[in-house]
């Protein structure tokens, strides 16, 4: 008797969605600010697509920023700037049936970088979703700030999948999509 096999992948054979179980209800931090935090307040919506624009309904979002003057609430961090306590720059979601969430928090300030020229202001970004095995790491950097040396280093014609834009119609209020493959696959960093 001849059996025949497929080898296309199944649902069953790719990690996750599981982020929810354990990751995000309990642990979701979409807003970072209270009322005392000092810096401008922004609104952040990023949204995870795939190689064909779909939006992927089951990511997580972790971000990680420095507060307002560019210090991180982190020990290792020993800068001679203010620490704000009532900002700890990190917030976690997972992204809605349009493959978005949106993080209420500070435009942070610039650090420096290893040779101790300022960075431009950014965020960290880490990127878990199905059928990745490993965090993706990127920034999102702001449309319009001063030059950097990181961004520096990615190929100018990719800068671009870095960069946050203003929303014209809501003050204070930016976006970033994030593509994990394809044409517009968005710069992830090997860290």
């Amino acid at each position: 008797m001849k059996t025949h096999m497929n080898m296309t992948p199944t649902p069953s054979q790719t990690v996750g969605p599981f982020f929810h179980l354990g990751c995000t209800e309990p642990g979701s931090t979409g807003c970072l600010v209270t009322a005392d935090t000092k810096g401008e307040r922004i609104r952040l919506t990023c949204r995870v697509l795939d190689g064909e624009g779909v939006a992927i309904p089951d990511a997580m979002i972790e971000i990680w920023q420095a507060n307002a003057a560019g210090r991180y609430d982190h020990p290792e961090d020993t800068q001679a700037l203010p620490l704000d306590s009532s900002f700890h720059g990190f917030g976690r979601l997972a992204t809605d049936g349009n493959g978005a969430c949106e993080f209420e928090t500070i435009r942070p300030g610039r650090v420096p970088a290893n040779d101790g020229t300022l960075q431009a202001p950014h965020i960290n970004v880490s990127v878990f979703a199905r059928g990745v095995l490993t965090r993706l790491a990127t920034r999102i950097y702001f449309a319009g700030d001063a030059a950097d040396p990181v961004l520096q280093l990615v190929p100018a014609e990719r800068r671009d999948t870095l960069q946050a834009r203003a929303d014209s119609s809501q003050a204070n209020h930016w976006r970033f999509d994030i593509h994990l493959c394809g044409g517009n696959e968005t710069v992830f960093f090997d860290v």
